[in-house]
């Protein structure tokens, strides 16, 4: 699975704390094996429980991941992105649960 973010989750991510920056980047690869078997199961897959990832009702196309509930909380939204090279992740906010205002 390959990535790609927007520039508000950039900033988000240069905002988070380092512990919690260490703490999405131990998950990253994997989340990224969870999303490849996403894409290869074409629908049939079951997120790893773990991972907390969750589809957002209040925004179509948003997903959002949890890796932490402790203070603060961290959480993530991103969407899956086709493109001419295959399907791509964008990330689209990082932080605590405030990213849901504006997913």
């Amino acid at each position: 699975m390959k990535f790609e973010s927007t520039p508000r989750f950039e900033k988000d991510l240069k905002s988070l704390s380092k512990e919690h920056q260490k703490l999405f980047r131990e998950l990253l690869p994997t989340f990224t094996a969870a999303c490849d078997a996403y894409i290869a199961a074409q629908g049939a897959f079951v997120w790893p429980k773990p991972l907390r990832v969750n589809k957002l009702m209040s925004a179509k196309g948003i997903w959002e991941m949890t890796w932490s509930f402790a203070s603060p909380d961290g959480r993530a939204t991103f969407e899956f992105a086709n493109t001419l090279e295959g399907v791509r992740l964008r990330w689209r906010r990082i932080g605590d649960h405030n990213v849901f205002r504006e997913p």
